[in-house]
């Protein structure tokens, strides 16, 4: 028996002191970069998956006390990119995606596992860069403007 993927996902935002946002490049399309996404696990609540990505996809281990992920009270839906759409059920066409931001101090080593590549950006490079329109109105929304 196939187990597909939930349709809900987190996105978190991860930008530093100087309002730098850190980009991941996707190790299956070299064009798509994006912050820190992965679906909900059975059960699991949206903060709790926004803390678990940020651990797996970077290495950064938040301290939920000093490092709070803020929710930005933003949900999206999207309909599933077809290149991906065998992972979900066959009646499944949309992700409900919960947005989240955290503000980190840089420099912060980051070790990927599921990403090609990182780079820290500036919030107009990033918009730019960003593969999604949910990813580049979040950066924008919840990235401050450097002062």
């Amino acid at each position: 028996m196939q187990t597909y993927k939930r349709p809900e996902s987190a996105l978190v935002v991860i930008y530093d002191q100087y309002s730098d946002v850190l980009l991941l490049q996707r190790d299956d399309d070299a064009d798509f970069w994006q912050s820190v996404t992965g679906t909900l696990e059975d059960g699991e609540s949206p903060i709790i998956a926004a803390y678990r990505e940020v651990a797996e996809e970077t290495g950064i281990i938040l301290d939920t006390r000093e490092q709070r992920i803020q929710d930005c009270h933003t949900i999206n839906q999207y309909r599933i990119r077809s290149r991906w759409q065998y992972r979900y059920a066959p009646d499944v066409t949309f992700n409900t995606e919960y947005v989240f931001a955290v503000c980190v101090s840089t420099p912060l080593k980051i070790i990927l596992t599921e990403h090609t590549a990182f780079e820290w950006l500036s919030k107009s490079q990033a918009i730019q860069r960003a593969w999604s329109e949910t990813n580049r109105i979040a950066i924008q929304k919840f990235v401050p403007d450097v002062i």
